[in-house]
């Protein structure tokens, strides 16, 4: 009785691995290996996001489901393992993934952490002993047809599918849908183009936030393309792409449960050894969020020129006012929420860079360095499906059109362009430089210089026919 009570005082419990004991805290689900992995790499405070929990406790079910109806899986070892990896899917054991993002290459340490979470529950559900690893062994039983090697790649993957169907994509097409609200709306006020951050011939408002919505409507292509890369999963390679020790109908009949859970398409790879040795799909689709996050810096900084002032400055339109700008200038308003989306991109194309390399390091037989890459892909979708939305919500919705665009147009030198067909290149180019000398416009200029009416010049300076249809 006093040895029973003092093992349940006591603030760890004892655990063993293939290299021996451990201590591991008395009310953890984790086991021996999670244990080690604490120890090992304490380099920082990032760990493996939600959606790739959720996606990876989801392969762990469906591997559960598919052993037991390929007779490898006793039916309550299989309920009991579905019941405990479907909390995992829900978050109920979220504080239980405690390793490290930066670790072993494969994210083996990952691995061992969700199998033994994940046999631990599931050793609870069935009234056993924690840590015992029966009734449910974290390798024979919950990783069953599986390795580290290609379980991580597949749930980057599968991870990656969720947030672009759930988060990424409804963004950006409310973004879309916002710019040509927007391009709509404006279509009727010319202002002045610019080109190499001068005046260049006019343009209307509207088509300027028209080429706007098309990069993201652009941008989603590239999306769903990316979605195409990502579909194509690992899974059934087992260590190096063999698919030793599990068996052959294994990795399809998972895959069709995924697919069916999360509505995406997951299938398997037609070519493991390529699978597991690179990550090129991660690679290009993170390509496609740098191009995306490429034009959300062009807009928001085009929304920032624009919005520029309000004096001092363009200022053709208003953006929405949504804090105090400054902690010295009494009244300052500034354009944050296009500046925070900014910071996002930057984010995001560094991203990239770091997928890029770890795309690079796959050596013979498998990537090393998954997690970081998960990481990184995983953040990059989710904060571009955070920051489209609120750029949508709190800026673009809400932007006005002031006249200043349209005030400008009649004082523009670059109306000259359209008499240089009536009155020629130089002519026209004479007629531009005097009135940028004078202060004058092109028209007061060309009423001396031509022997245009005042009808023809109506006709051929209409700024509104300049902006074409």
């Amino acid at each position: 009785m006093a040895d029973r009570l003092d093992k349940e005082n006591t603030p760890h419990r004892i655990e063993s691995d293939s290299m021996g004991e451990v201590e591991v805290p008395r009310e953890a689900l984790f086991g021996a290996q999670t244990r080690r992995a604490l120890d090992n790499f304490p380099i920082s405070e990032l760990r493996f996001s939600r959606r790739f929990i959720e996606a990876l406790g989801a392969i762990k079910l469906e591997a559960a489901e598919a052993n037991h109806e390929l007779g490898g899986l006793d039916s309550g070892v299989k309920d009991a393992i579905t019941q405990a990896a479907g909390e995992v899917v829900e978050g109920r054991h979220d504080s239980q993934f405690v390793v490290d993002i930066f670790q072993t290459g494969s994210g083996t340490s990952t691995n061992m952490n969700a199998n033994e979470v994940i046999s631990n529950r599931a050793i609870q559900i069935l009234g056993g002993e924690v840590g015992s690893k029966s009734p449910v062994h974290p390798n024979d039983h919950v990783n069953r047809g599986q390795s580290s090697n290609d379980v991580i790649p597949t749930a980057i993957h599968v991870a990656a599918l969720i947030s672009i169907e759930r988060d990424l994509l409804p963004a950006l097409h409310k973004m879309r849908d916002a710019l040509g609200d927007k391009a709509a709306e404006f279509d009727g006020i010319v202002k002045t183009g610019r080109t190499h951050l001068q005046d260049a011939t006019p343009v209307r408002l509207g088509q300027e936030f028209t080429g706007y919505a098309g990069q993201i409507e652009r941008g989603i292509r590239r999306v769903e393309q990316a979605r195409e890369e990502l579909s194509e999963v690992a899974l059934g390679g087992t260590a190096v792409g063999t698919g030793v020790n599990t068996h052959p109908e294994f990795a399809g009949k998972v895959c069709e449960r995924i697919s069916s859970r999360f509505g995406i398409t997951v299938r398997e790879t037609e070519n493991h050894f390529q699978a597991q040795s690179t990550m090129d799909g991660a690679v290009a689709a993170s390509g496609a969020m740098k191009t995306v996050a490429v034009s959300i810096m062009k807009i928001s900084n085009d929304l920032r020129w624009l919005g520029a002032g309000p004096r001092a400055s363009l200022a053709e339109i208003a953006i929405p006012e949504v804090q105090p700008g400054s902690s010295i200038m009494p009244g300052k308003v500034n354009p944050v929420i296009a500046e925070s989306a900014t910071m996002v991109c930057a984010q995001v194309i560094g991203n990239d860079s770091t997928i890029t390399v770890a795309g690079q390091s796959g050596n013979f037989e498998l990537n090393v360095m998954l997690p970081v890459l998960a990481h990184n892909l995983l953040q990059s979708t989710a904060l571009l499906a955070t920051t489209a939305d609120n750029l949508t919500d709190q800026c673009i919705a809400g932007l006005q059109a002031t006249d200043r665009g349209p005030e400008l147009v009649e004082n523009g030198l670059m109306l000259a362009t359209a008499l240089a067909p009536v009155v020629g290149y130089d002519n026209a180019a004479d007629i531009s430089k005097e009135a940028y000398k004078t202060g004058r416009t092109i028209r007061e200029v060309a009423r001396e210089k031509t022997d245009l009416s005042e009808e023809d010049l109506d006709e051929t300076l209409d700024a509104k026919k300049m902006t074409g249809n």
